[in-house]
């Protein structure tokens, strides 16, 4: 039998935090496996979704977490922007690991360097070849990726 999937661990997460009564986690998890199950049911036909997809869901988890955290902030309400925190940090425990600041460095020289861009009219040429090695390697934010084909591309600070 290969690894396990995404869902297959949740769900023996969701066992396990269960039996050692952790009810944050417990909670958190299952709304996890809610959040893939609603996806799996949304659209035109119910289907399973593919391990990418599933990432895809988890991802878009983590980002309404960070989301409502800095609206709590902003709002004084630190309790809940720590609740939500500490959410978004486990439900990242279940996605592939963030590129560094290096390794998407180097996928954007890459990039610009295969498609032969010079100028910021070519900006999504590169980054299409950019997100397409990204993800081979890992997760990565889509906000930095362009932040740093923009970088590169008009010569501004750490080009």
């Amino acid at each position: 039998m290969g690894p396990m999937t995404t869902i297959e661990r949740l769900t023996a997460d969701l066992t396990t935090s269960m039996k050692a009564r952790t009810a944050f986690r417990t909670n958190t998890v299952r709304q996890m496996i809610a959040a893939v199950r609603v996806a799996e049911k949304s659209g035109t036909a119910a289907h399973d979704l593919t391990e990418e997809e599933v990432q895809a869901v988890l991802g878009a988890e983590v980002k309404k977490r960070r989301e409502s955290a800095a609206i709590y902030l902003a709002a004084g309400a630190t309790d809940r922007a720590t609740t939500e925190n500490t959410e978004a940090d486990l439900i990242e425990a279940y996605l592939p690991a963030a590129l560094t600041p290096e390794q998407l460095d180097t996928i954007v020289t890459e990039a610009i360097a295969a498609t032969g861009a010079a100028t910021i009219k070519d900006m999504g040429t590169v980054m299409k070849s950019a997100t397409a090695a990204a993800a081979a390697v890992g997760r990565v934010d889509g906000k930095a990726l362009s932040a740093r084909v923009r970088q590169a591309l008009t010569g501004g600070p750490g080009a």
